[in-house]
């Protein structure tokens, strides 16, 4: 297949909602943008996102339905279902390979890219993943508020979440999977509200289609439960940003300023990829924010 090389004057790779976000920004300024897409968002098990003005409660697909509609009323705006495999810097801007063998040019690169969730080594935790072993309280904590709940960590991160998760329930165990990494005062401050800790290793994840049903230790104990809370290790779902040299943060998120620029003078990021504070409004509003500064950039750009 012959390769086309098409001028855009800001590339997009990944259109989910801070891409979406960042190309309605970047089209509602008359900005020539291409998105690049390979379809596959982190929360496509999540049967309904929550916390988000208007749309509380409704499926992620819808959302994203509802944002490519309405990004279509933009007619600088192109999108394309592909995948990115090489990014190149040239003398100006930069040129995208995808998997179908085009070749794009742009003057400014956003990755709005997200990571991909690295499942621990439990039978049922990856069937379970977004629908009853959920991340975050302020995404699905409410419709589980004050039922049976697990919360699968050890050490500090373990603590920090066992007192952020005990405002919506006070009903939690906590699972550390093998001994116990806890300081004598975090095991004091826990058990004085009635949170129980959990050492014994975890054979599995009961579950039916996903829904919770208990937690199954190698001591064939059943904890039954409604929920379990954990953040899993993650990478960075897309390499281009590593390979083109921008630079991480301890966590592994890309690392970017207070306007999304990374190290890498004319490459942005953007939304999941960028923070821990996963969320679809978290992520709109980072992408929309970055999509003005990338414009702002552009302008700045033509007065030099």
């Amino acid at each position: 297949m012959n390769s086309i090389e098409t001028d855009f004057e800001v590339i997009i790779i990944g259109g989910s909602y801070a891409g979406l976000s960042a190309a309605t920004s970047l089209g509602r300024a008359l900005r020539k943008v291409l998105v690049i897409d390979s379809g596959k968002p982190c929360n496509q098990q999540t049967p309904h996102s929550h916390n988000f003005l208007t749309r509380d409660g409704e499926t992620p697909a819808a959302i994203t339905q509802i944002a490519l509609e309405q990004l279509m009323m933009y007619d600088t705006v192109k999108l394309i279902a592909d995948t990115a495999i090489e990014a190149t810097i040239k003398e100006v801007g930069f040129r995208i390979q995808t998997s179908w063998g085009k070749r794009y040019l742009a003057e400014k690169l956003l990755f709005a890219t997200g990571v991909k969730d690295t499942m621990p080594d439990i039978p049922g935790f990856a069937e379970c993943w977004g629908i009853s072993v959920i991340h975050c309280p302020y995404c699905h904590g409410y419709e589980v508020r004050q039922q049976a709940t697990g919360i699968l960590g050890n050490g500090d991160i373990a603590y920090e979440y066992g007192k952020l998760i005990n405002n919506w329930t006070k009903d939690i165990t906590l699972f550390t999977n093998g001994v116990s990494t806890l300081g004598m005062e975090q095991v004091i401050q826990l058990r004085a509200r009635n949170i129980n800790i959990e050492e014994t290793r975890i054979r599995e994840i009961v579950h039916e289609n996903g829904r919770l049903k208990g937690i199954a230790l190698e001591n064939d104990e059943l904890y039954h439960l409604n929920a379990l809370y954990n953040r899993p290790a993650f990478v960075q779902h897309c390499d281009l940003p590593i390979k083109l040299g921008c630079d991480l943060t301890d966590a592994g998120y890309i690392n970017v300023d207070s306007f999304g620029r990374t190290n890498i003078s004319g490459v942005y990021a953007a939304g999941d990829n960028t923070t821990p504070m996963r969320a679809v409004s978290m992520s709109v509003a980072l992408g929309a924010a970055v999509g003005a500064f990338i414009n702002k950039d552009l302008i700045d750009n033509s007065y030099i």
